[in-house]
């Protein structure tokens, strides 16, 4: 009787061991530790540290104004995944960094996937999921899933599997923190004296520094203005310059960039948030532009300007009465 007992003890151990053994491993982590690189621009963080993390932060921008998530579930070309969904958030106080959040619907049209993906009914539930607490620009979130790194940045996402096990969830924190205020970064900042990218392993400088985080440069122009006109539409990428070195600025999807909504004559600012996608790993970053208002001297998504110059309601560039109007005009509403 003894022995069975016992005997039925160990098998009890051994199960709950194996089931211990799947579970995966959580760390509330920092962006900046998140996003920590080697000297090759290779992600330090990875799942030997934990298979998942928890980080928190601020949303920058509204999802559907970077990739296009509408559904189409017939789409069979290898390498397209279909609809597409991302934001970024961004790390507080001595957090100096950010990270991305991604999902897609047709993970099996990539080679290498074995769990198809998702039908667009099924893609809708997702983003009617993420979408519940009705997330806005400048509410600080709660991020808590799988990761994998693509192309010099760790991404939280699915690791291209649709199975409930692996979603990952975003909770609202606080309403209206506000957006951080655009750090004001130089190409100097970004770029050598050969007009290449500055990587800093130690990300205390240079592009990793202020990758996936609000940035202004000022006093830019377009590097070839015929160029940017004919060339101004959604995801399209123009080139800034300030006369000596050029940066890349990736527009995005937002409803104020179509053809012909270029009007900048430069010189003009720019906030966006800077981003990188580049195999190399040390390299191809850029400044994402997720819209534009058409002011003609900010190229920028009005909740950038905003966040820019607290307080100027009205976006004519000063802090005075008629913003206080404007703001007693919005309560009564």
């Amino acid at each position: 009787m003894k022995r069975t007992v016992m005997l039925a003890a160990l098998l009890c151990l051994v199960i709950n061991s194996m089931v211990q053994a799947d579970e995966p491993v959580v760390a509330e982590v920092k962006h900046s530790e998140f996003q920590a690189v080697n000297s090759t621009g290779e992600q330090a963080y990875t799942a030997a540290v934990s298979n998942k993390v928890i980080i928190e932060g601020i949303l920058l921008h509204n999802p559907a104004e970077m990739l296009d998530p509408a559904p189409d579930d017939s789409i069979t070309q290898t390498y397209n995944l279909g609809a597409q969904w991302q934001f970024f958030f961004q790390g507080e106080g001595d957090d100096h960094a950010g990270t991305a959040v991604y999902m897609a619907q047709l993970y099996g049209n990539l080679p290498w996937v074995m769990t198809g993906g998702y039908s667009n009914q099924e893609f809708i539930a997702e983003l009617n999921r993420f979408n519940a607490a009705k997330f806005s620009p400048g509410d600080r979130i709660r991020v808590t899933g799988y990761f994998l790194s693509y192309n010099g940045k760790n991404n939280i996402n699915e690791q291209h599997n649709n199975n409930p096990d692996h979603d990952f969830t975003i909770e609202l924190v606080e309403k209206g923190v506000g957006l951080p205020r655009p750090e004001i970064v130089t190409l100097d900042d970004l770029k050598d004296e050969s007009d290449n990218f500055i990587f800093d392993q130690s990300r205390l400088f240079g592009c990793e520094y202020y990758q996936a985080r609000l940035i202004k440069i000022k006093d830019v122009n377009f590097a070839d203005p015929a160029a940017a006109v004919q060339n101004w539409a959604p995801n399209a990428t123009i080139t800034i310059t300030d006369g000596i070195k050029t940066f890349p600025v990736k527009l995005g999807r937002g409803k104020g960039i179509y053809s012909g909504s270029n009007n900048l004559t430069g010189p003009f600012d720019v906030i966006g948030i800077l981003d990188q996608e580049s195999s190399a790993k040390t390299t191809g970053y850029r400044l994402y532009v997720m819209n534009y208002d058409g002011n003609g001297s900010v190229l920028a998504s009005t909740e950038h300007r905003r966040a820019d110059k607290p307080g100027d309601l009205d976006l004519n560039g000063i802090v005075d009465h008629d913003d206080v109007y404007k703001l007693l005009e919005d309560w009564l509403k």
